[in-house]
């Protein structure tokens, strides 16, 4: 889109529709609501078809009138639209003041969207297929092993939610699982509880409290003992806030594997980072990872680990293939060998594939397993992925044009019959400055800024120029008062105004207008959101 919607002020659409400044009187919107009323009131009309229109146009004068004539309703509808009109919020003297309705009508919004959390169930899990080329070759079957880790959570009420979950690993010819489950309790807006056990091979049971210590910093203390041996677990974790866009966090935990940890991360819309550092009493380790979008829909991977029991680095890509679904492809060189991973994100489900390609670091077979699919991946993506997807997104533009240009001409019809209503009265009220010499406007143009230009300087409209334009020379007409003047107002869009519409949505649109007052005659250009006052000798010709 060329255009930005929002470079206009927000819920102005009721001021568009009546011709109104968002800083109208209570005066000025009476007035606008009669004006309007007298052409579209269904009463003034026999024919079923001119009823049915004037119907559907004073229904909509009327909302906009019962709303901006309530100061309450008013100043609600200024800051939320008609979301926060027809939102629920009750209206009365204890609601008087902006922020008071504002402090409501986020109560509502949260209530409404704790609501909808209760009623939904949140589930993720991922699968994990281990596959082993050598083992192949060596006639042990190729599947090394597999785990499956799974996990439901529901929202309770308010503050209660409940994840059960359990996951499964099976490794040659031994195995085993757990199952979990998790207890939350929001104690209040800054602090919550919960309560853990599990079963199986990792029996524990514990307790977990959260804090938010500041608007920057988290803590969180963990208590658990083993079910097996009877140990004690006890850890602390500090994350702090350093930036818009990055974090940092300290872990220490206690017990029969006592750490201490420090990690760091960042992220913003074009990449991620992280890197932390964990030393144990029989253990240490390293790991970091970049990740870089190149675009909206692929990104880099860079990762290292290196520690008591890793030493690795690992590279690859991936890319978005829909709204919720994205693959991966990852290279793993260490000293458990050469690997490939292939990865399928979906929502909150994952499937992940790692291939052991050889246990030995063999240099030259290192390069070809890194190359060949590389060079593979480029070739299949210049010649058979991106026609594809070049072939996908221009049926997708296709079939949003095609859609825009149904709407689009539905606007159009609907402009038309408004016009229709005005017929008589602006041509009248044109009638009228004519004998006075007053303001008339014999030609008034709304639409695409370029095609307005274009037809201007040609001076013709052919059919590509009309089909983004519309004449909106009876509105204009309509809309000049008694005393022979024209406003349209600041900050107001003008495809908003009755018998206006949007002849070319996403494009810039401009006004144009050739009047003639006191026998001479005039013409001006103006922006969708510019002021316009007219008679003005500055716009003579």
């Amino acid at each position: 889109m060329k255009e930005d919607d929002a470079a206009g002020p927000p819920h102005t659409e009721l001021y568009e529709l009546l011709n109104l400044s968002p800083e109208a009187s209570d005066e000025e919107i009476r007035k606008a609501y009669r004006q309007w009323a007298q052409v579209y009131h269904p009463d003034k009309y026999q024919a079923p078809h001119m009823k049915e229109i004037a119907t559907e146009n004073f229904q909509r004068i009327c909302q906009a009138y019962e709303i901006l004539s309530d100061e309450t309703k008013r100043q609600i509808y200024d800051i939320y639209g008609m979301e926060g009109v027809t939102s629920g919020l009750e209206l009365g003297p204890n609601l008087t003041k902006v922020e008071e309705i504002k402090a409501e009508l986020e109560k509502l919004k949260r209530r409404a969207q704790q609501e909808k959390m209760s009623a939904h169930f949140g589930t993720s899990g991922t699968i994990m297929a281990n596959l082993s080329v050598p083992q192949f070759l060596e006639g042990d079957g190729i599947m090394g092993g597999m785990a499956m880790v799974t996990q439901v959570q529901s929202q309770l009420s308010k503050n209660n939610a409940l994840a059960i979950g359990g996951n499964m690993q099976v490794n040659e010819n031994s195995g085993g699982g757990v199952a979990s489950a998790v207890f939350r309790h929001q104690i209040s807006s800054a602090s919550s509880i919960e309560f853990i056990g599990s079963t199986g091979l990792r029996g524990i049971i514990g307790v977990q409290t959260t804090r938010h210590l500041s608007s920057h910093s988290t803590a969180t203390m963990t208590i658990a003992k083993s079910l097996q041996d009877g140990s004690i677990n006890l850890s602390n974790a500090w994350t702090r806030q350093l930036s818009n866009t990055a974090s940092g966090n300290i872990e220490l935990i206690l017990g029969p594997e006592s750490a201490i940890g420090v990690g760091w991360q960042k992220k913003d819309e074009k990449m991620s980072a992280a890197g932390e550092v964990k030393i144990g009493t029989s253990s240490f380790g390293v790991q970091a990872h970049y990740n870089h979008w190149f675009s909206s829909k692929s990104h880099g991977l860079i990762a290292g680990r290196i520690g008591s029991t890793a030493l690795e680095v690992e590279v690859g890509g991936g890319r978005k293939v829909s709204e919720f679904g994205t693959i991966r492809a990852l290279y793993t060189i260490g000293i458990r060998g050469i690997f490939w991973k292939f990865e399928f994100h979906r929502g909150g489900q994952k499937l992940i594939v790692p291939i052991l390609l050889s246990r030995d670091l063999d240099p030259v077979f290192a390069t070809g397993a890194l190359a060949i699919p590389t060079s593979i991946y480029f070739i299949l993506k210049k010649y058979l992925f991106k026609p594809y997807f070049l072939k996908r997104e221009k049926q997708k533009a296709l079939e949003t044009a095609k859609m825009t240009a149904t709407q689009v001409q539905k606007a159009r019809e609907a402009a038309a019959k408004a016009q229709q209503l005005l017929e008589n009265v602006a041509n009248r009220k044109r009638n009228k400055q004519q004998q006075t010499d007053g303001l008339v406007i014999t030609k008034a143009v709304y639409g695409n800024s370029k095609a307005l230009r274009k037809g201007y300087e040609l001076g013709e409209a052919n059919d590509e120029i009309a089909s983004q334009v519309l004449d909106v020379t009876l509105p204009l007409n309509f809309l000049v008062n008694d005393s022979g003047e024209l406003k349209l107002h600041d900050g107001i869009k003008k495809s908003g105004i009755m018998g206006f519409c949007d002849p070319c949505p996403g494009e810039p649109k401009q006004l144009y207008v050739e009047y003639t007052y006191h026998g001479e005659r005039f013409e001006v250009f103006v922006d969708d959101y510019k002021e316009l006052i007219i008679p003005q000798m500055a716009h003579r010709i």
